[in-house]
């Protein structure tokens, strides 16, 4: 045995056999599948009374199967990674090598007079044998070469089952199998459908899913699984398995949840990596039209705020792939700002891209911006977002979110632009904090100036649309990078409250929906997203450290924060949803607010907040929205 591993890592440390050795070893095959095929028609004795006849018969046929060996290149490939294409080209030259061969035989016999012909062709018998011996023969090696592969060079790969018996999971198998140095070895597939159970595929088991999928892969060994492409939203879905699966150790190698498959593309194992605890949180696969988003948006001039944000910077990357004449991005943040730039240089060379580093509420700057380049589309993603900052700075928050909007909305008005997009969230539906206050003001004042335009009170043709959603994974700040880098230190991992609760979106998923909302929108709606099933923080929170191996790390509460609510919601009491054509995304019945009566609470709210008392400003943006009432604040002094 020891003989055989050194052997076999003697061979498999080489590159791969030179091409004359498997030419050699083909010639072999047929060499001595002719010589069987002649003894059975001829006799041995026979045989052996004219050696060299049958040799020199048996040498021009050799001759002819090299030809074929060319045409079809049999020899070109590595054995160890031969597949079923190479089975089936040696098997058409073998056949076309025999044919020939008896081809010219009869030639020989009926052209050639027996006294000078020194060459015995294989006939008609001998031929067959030929084919058959010859062929299966170099089947033969091949299968051998490859099993020894298979058998010996799996040292350090993973055992591993694959989730999915169809064509994703069929194309990963022969990727884990078709490889130099193997990473995984398989062990067994995972199938939903009953009809496969206990069946064998590719010479391993298939197992059922069901609630104790986790010990059975364990019994086997299997240390991680393999989910195909078409299992993914499944296994997304299927919370108990993944809990499971990770219960007992198994790791979860699935493609990350911003790819997508075609369904007919191969899928290698490659393209899998370990799940991140976004690809397993509880979600429907989201589908928007693309296409009529990029008729849309394709040569035209765009304005994007807060392009080097979370929200912001996918909405830059998947304007810029629709074409745009000119794009103008706007964030104060230097650094991210650089990045943006290399980005577009990199990656949209072919857009013209303004990238400036100012503020929404520099109204002179923004006043040229808006002059030089009168973009047709502004998508409104700029703001302060962190609901603990905005409680300790309400001023700055009116400043920067209510009179920053309300500067770029006039300037969209005064310059011509077609549509403008503004970016909200769920805070802003019965808020609790300043943040939520502020973004809810922001609304205020789009849609009713949206009406004031419709109405011909204010002269603009531009349409307002808003889009509300909650919590993006991944986004600066959230809660996921918080936990891991909780993790990493060694815990513990802080929860503000075991019932707090939180929607969660996929900023690629949440960017699209706001392009298809913008396109749907026709001026004045709030459009409100489906978000799917909240998630509990606490759950989120233990999750994070099973898939980390650190089981057992604390876990503390910590309290709400300023202003924090122990759940969002989409809409108010007073609101109701009237559907879209698209089945993710609705719009709010919200309550109509007067232009004039908004721009006045604005000018109030702006005034009011250069003189930094943060009492005095909460209290006004109370009086504008009065469903804000603060929770576990310092301001709920002020709903008494």
């Amino acid at each position: 045995m020891k003989l055989l591993h050194k052997l076999a890592d003697w061979y498999f440390s080489k590159r791969t056999l030179p091409y004359w050795c498997i030419l050699l070893l083909d010639s072999a095959c047929v060499f001595i599948g002719g010589f069987l095929g002649c003894t059975i028609e001829y006799g041995f004795s026979w045989m052996f009374s004219h050696p060299f006849r049958v040799v020199a018969g048996l040498l021009l046929s050799l001759v002819l199967f090299i030809v074929f060996f060319r045409i079809f290149h049999t020899y070109s490939g590595i054995i160890r990674f031969s597949s079923f294409v190479d089975l089936q080209k040696v098997g058409l030259a073998s056949f076309f090598g025999s044919l020939c061969t008896l081809i010219l035989g009869l030639l020989f016999s009926t052209f050639v007079p027996s006294s000078v012909n020194y060459v015995l062709f294989p006939g008609v018998v001998s031929c067959l044998v030929l084919f058959l011996s010859s062929t299966l023969m170099m089947w033969l090696v091949r299968v051998i070469v490859k099993r020894v592969f298979e058998t010996f060079n799996l040292e350090g790969a993973i055992p591993v089952a694959i989730y999915g018996t169809k064509a994703g999971g069929i194309s990963i198998a022969n990727s884990i199998q078709n490889i130099r140095k193997k990473k995984y070895t398989l062990r067994a597939f995972i199938t939903d459908g009953a009809e496969m159970k206990n069946s064998y595929l590719m010479g391993k088991r298939v197992y059922l899913n069901g609630p104790d999928i986790g010990e059975v892969l364990s019994r086997e060994g299997v240390r991680a699984i393999l989910v195909s492409p078409l299992k993914t939203d499944l296994i997304r879905s299927n919370q108990g398995m993944i809990d499971d699966l990770i219960a007992h150790g198994i790791r979860i190698m699935m493609m990350s949840s911003a790819e997508e498959w075609d369904g007919k593309s191969p899928v290698t194992h490659n393209q899998l990596h370990e799940v991140e605890i976004e690809d397993l949180l509880p979600r429907e696969k989201i589908e928007v039209d693309m296409g009529a988003i990029g008729t849309l948006l394709r040569g035209r001039r765009i304005l994007i705020t807060g392009a080097a944000g979370s929200i912001g910077s996918e909405m830059v990357r998947q304007i810029a792939s629709f074409l745009p004449s000119e794009m103008v991005l706007v964030d104060q943040a230097e650094t991210p700002m650089h990045d943006i730039r290399l980005m577009m240089t990199r990656d949209y060379p072919s857009v013209k891209c303004l990238t400036v580093v100012t503020s929404i509420t520099n109204h002179e700057h923004m006043r040229c911006l808006f002059s030089e380049h009168r973009p047709e589309y502004v998508f409104h993603a700029a703001a302060y977002k962190h609901v603990p900052m905005m409680e300790d700075n309400p001023s700055i928050a009116v400043q920067n979110n209510i009179y920053g909007t309300r500067v770029i909305a006039d300037l969209a008005v005064e310059f011509g632009t077609r549509k403008f997009v503004m970016i909200s969230t769920d805070k802003a539906v019965n808020p609790t904090n300043v943040m939520g206050c502020s973004k809810r003001i922001c609304e205020i004042y789009c849609q009713s100036l949206n009406q004031a335009i419709q109405e011909g009170r204010v002269k603009g043709v531009t349409q307002f649309v808003t889009t509300r959603f909650g919590n993006v994974l991944g986004s600066n700040g959230s809660v996921i990078p918080i936990f891991k880098e909780q993790i990493r230190r060694g815990g513990p991992v802080t929860v503000t409250h075991p019932d707090i609760i939180r929607y969660f979106m996929l900023i690629p998923e949440a960017c699209r929906l706001v392009l298809e909302a913008g396109t749907m929108g026709r001026g004045g709606e709030i459009f409100v997203f489906d978000m799917g099933q909240p998630v509990k923080i606490v759950d989120l929170a233990k999750r994070m450290i099973a898939l980390s191996g650190a089981q057992g790390m604390e876990i503390k509460y910590t309290g709400l924060r300023d202003g924090e609510k122990l759940y969002e919601e989409v809409l108010s009491d007073q609101e109701g949803t009237i559907p879209t054509t698209h089945p993710k995304i609705m719009v709010a019945k919200v309550r109509e607010y007067d232009y004039t009566t908004a721009l006045a609470n604005e000018e109030r709210l702006l005034e009011m907040s250069r003189g930094f008392d943060d009492m005095a400003t909460v209290k006004l943006m109370k009086e504008i929205v009065p469903e804000y009432k603060s929770r576990s604040s310092k301001y709920e002094i002020l709903d008494k």
